[in-house]
């Protein structure tokens, strides 16, 4: 059963009719302006993930880069202590001639 106002008999069915409308149409609009709101807060955090997940990709992409340029520095890395260890081995060994030849002429 539908309520009416006090001030409004039973005897004015086309006014009561009215306000019935008014009132449904009132809480129409304002559960379509609820609905609106939900629906625009939805559409900014569905472009908050689409934006953090463009973040996380480019992160990862950065990631992969980062590991790649880390992987080069570390084989470069080796190579020069290879290389490093191989020349103090002749400057130890050039070092040694030069004594050794120092001291025969210091004998001489």
């Amino acid at each position: 059963m539908i309520e009416r106002p006090a001030h409004l008999s039973a005897s004015d069915p086309a006014q009561v009719g009215v306000q019935e409308i008014e009132s449904a149409t009132r809480r129409l609009m304002s559960a379509l302006d609820a609905l609106e709101s939900a629906v625009e807060r939805r559409r900014e955090a569905d472009r908050d993930e689409d934006e953090l997940a463009a973040r996380i990709q480019a992160l990862g992409a950065d990631r992969s880069r980062l590991a790649d340029e880390l992987d080069g520095s570390l084989v470069k890395t080796r190579k020069l202590e290879r290389t490093n260890r191989e020349i103090a081995g002749t400057l130890d060994a050039a070092i040694g001639t030069i004594r050794t030849v120092l001291a025969e002429q210091g004998r001489e």
